[in-house]
């Protein structure tokens, strides 16, 4: 009886240490949550733009204004004709709309020209949805695990959704231009665009590197870094 007691006491101290371990890990899933009502960013607080553990600093109370919590961003579309992708993104996170601070949100504007894409990329603090305006896109991306690749071509009123940190692309693949708004779990969910990342990194990654790791001869490398400014 004694034993069967320790046994299960035992059991229940060790639910209870999984439990406060797994607590800090389940907290960090997504933006830390709010104290307050609200923490209208302060962006330029001395000379540093960089966020804190939980975002930048509040403006006082009693200088926010109704201007605070509205955001006119998404209302012009973007030119999708000053780079090599065909596409424009406009942000609405936190550096562009101070009044999402501590919010834990934010969404995008993108626009793609015919043939154009939002190339593969990262979000490393978010995971993100998204929805298609206009247009024919194709949507896609690629698992940590196993490496496989989901897509699926979307239309008007169509929904996806991009777990937290996988590589994934939008095109368009349309005859018009296409239109899509994404939305994500952070104020500031971050951007790892693979192209610009691995051949216009400043200063740039080695040319043995890149050569080794796509298995290619150098030329190509260099031929691809001068296209993004390497």
């Amino acid at each position: 009886m004694a034993a069967s007691l320790m046994n299960h006491l035992g059991f229940r101290v060790l639910c209870f240490t999984v439990l406060f371990i797994m607590l800090p890990l389940m907290s960090h899933c997504a933006d830390p949550d709010p104290l307050q009502d609200f923490c209208v960013a302060i962006l330029n607080n001395g000379s540093s733009s960089i966020p804190g553990i939980n975002g930048f600093p509040c403006k006082p109370a009693s200088e926010v204004t109704s201007e605070d919590f509205f955001f006119d961003g998404f209302t012009k579309e973007g030119d999708t004709t000053n780079n090599v992708f065909g596409s424009a993104l406009s942000p609405g996170n936190v550096l562009t709309f101070p009044g999402l601070n501590t919010q834990g949100i934010a969404m995008n504007r993108v626009d793609i020209a015919p043939g154009g894409m939002n190339p593969p990329h990262s979000h490393p603090r978010a995971s993100e949805a998204g929805v298609v305006i206009q247009g024919k896109v194709l949507v896609g991306f690629v698992t940590a695990a196993g490496n496989v690749f989901y897509s699926k071509v979307l239309r008007k009123g169509e929904m996806f959704v991009i777990p937290r940190g996988l590589v994934h692309f939008q095109m368009n693949v349309g005859k018009n231009k296409a239109l899509l708004f994404t939305a994500f779990n952070s104020q500031l969910p971050g951007a790892v665009v693979l192209p610009l990342t691995l051949f216009g990194s400043k200063p740039p990654i080695p040319d043995e590197v890149l050569t080794k790791a796509f298995q290619v001869d150098a030329e190509v490398v260099r031929g691809i870094k001068a296209k993004f400014g390497a």
